[in-house]
């Protein structure tokens, strides 16, 4: 490991032994979407490279919702976080300079976008969303971007209708996060939902990459037994994040570091990415002016 990490943040000024007297931890918020457990897990690695590449203690944290990570990186608490789109918004629109947007996951197909997907039993009958009028639709987070915010925009333009239960839906019920939303509509709970995908690949795989190809890796679902019903015009995938206020070598050692990840550790890499892709290339805040521009809009 540490072979690895002496490669990736070679071109860094200092030696992680310096680090220490500049920063006495670092912190990474892990944001919703599976359990805290599968969370944790899935970026131990991360942590470990962190900790050997900055030569201080370094923690993880999986808040119970997306609120918890906003929070932390507004309070200072939290170093580093991949956020949504939304999310990052959330942050961008309380204090601009919070965080600086670094890197942002690449699709096999070079891309950088995904989709919201609708999905519902295939023994339910519901093939669409013409199908879901009266109907239970599940919705994991507030500050969700694909889980809330661009469907609670694009399914109105579609249906002519609002969000509000009873008006289209029967119900718009909030359940905690995708893997939450993911279960509830494979058990029964809610008649369908909404969650994260790159949209490419199989669908038997839950696609490249994902909250349902996590949910296929966990062993929680089939998808043989869901269908999907509706899917969101692309959205340029969430950036990681750092904390503005850190120093310049610390933010430096940590882009080359995740930037690096890919090759340097693929296992690794396909944990924290939640799934296969690419790795990670560099973004600017440019990229998320339309997501910010949208949540202005959402809460007036």
């Amino acid at each position: 490991m540490k072979q690895v990490i002496c490669a990736l943040v070679a071109t860094t000024a200092l030696t992680s032994g310096a680090f220490a007297q500049e920063i006495s931890e670092f912190r990474i918020g892990i944001l919703g979407g599976e359990n805290a457990q599968d969370r944790l897990n899935s970026n131990e690695c991360l942590r470990a490279y962190t900790e050997e590449a900055l030569g201080v203690p370094t923690k993880l944290f999986a808040p119970a919702d997306y609120n918890g990570v906003i929070q932390g990186l507004l309070g200072g608490t939290l170093d580093m976080a991949w956020l949504g789109a939304s999310s990052y918004a959330a942050v961008h629109i309380q204090d601009p300079q919070a965080v600086e947007p670094v890197l942002v996951k690449i699709n096999l197909d070079g891309s950088y976008g995904y989709h919201s997907i609708g999905f519902a039993r295939k023994d339910s009958g519901i093939a669409s969303l013409d199908d879901m009028q009266g109907k239970v639709f599940g919705f994991g987070d507030p500050n969700s971007t694909s889980g809330y915010l661009i469907p609670s925009i694009e399914i109105p333009q579609e249906t002519g209708k609002t969000m509000n239960s009873g008006d289209y839906f029967g119900e718009v019920k909030f359940t905690g996060g995708h893997e939450q939303t993911i279960v509830a509509v494979n058990n029964g709970d809610v008649n369908a939902g909404v969650t994260w995908a790159d949209g490419q690949g199989n669908w038997e795989d839950g696609y490249n990459s994902g909250a349902l190809r996590k949910a296929v890796d966990a062993g929680l679902v089939d998808m043989n037994d869901l269908v999907e019903i509706w899917r969101s015009n692309p959205i340029p995938e969430g950036p990681i994040v750092l904390r503005s206020s850190m120093p310049a070598e610390v933010k430096a050692t940590m882009t080359a570091l995740v930037d690096g990840l890919n090759e340097a550790d693929a296992d690794c890499a396909y944990g924290v990415a939640a799934g296969e892709s690419l790795g990670f290339d560099p973004i600017t805040h440019d990229a998320y002016v339309s997501i910010v521009e949208a949540r202005k809009a959402k809460a007036n």
